[in-house]
């Protein structure tokens, strides 16, 4: 495989970032939606481990490098326009959301406000402290 070509095919945005959504590859749950840069898209092909670019910490974001809740490369795919993607994942340690939800979609809509629908998996203050 050539990573060079590979990622040339990407079109990241203004500021070098594409949309990634990361679904569960087993039962296709969407787990959560970040942003790759060039580096993350690179390391996450290389590793087989889902790295992807903090924008608010504006650094590479090794998923589950303090909770151990990892994301292993299944399958990664494209748009037909090359400007967002798709990692299906294996979620390693059960919760893709910081919050300790296995999902980052735990909130649905109902009778006009926001609920919470899921059960966490861990509590989010014991793993990231204050």
């Amino acid at each position: 495989m050539n990573l060079d070509s590979v990622v040339a095919e990407l079109k990241f945005d203004a500021v070098g970032l594409i949309p990634t959504v990361a679904q569960e590859a087993t039962t296709g749950e969407v787990l959560m939606v970040a942003y790759m840069n060039e580096d993350a898209v690179r390391e996450t092909i290389e590793t087989g481990f889902a790295t992807y670019y903090s924008r608010s910490r504006k650094t590479l974001w090794r998923k589950g490098e303090t909770s151990g809740n990892r994301q292993r490369l299944i399958g990664l795919y494209v748009n037909e326009y090359g400007d967002s993607l798709l990692l299906k994942v294996e979620q390693i340690g059960g919760a893709a959301c910081h919050l300790g939800y296995k999902s980052c979609f735990h909130r649905q809509l109902m009778v006009g406000e926001w609920r919470v629908i899921a059960e966490r998996v861990f509590d989010p203050d014991q793993v990231y402290g204050d």
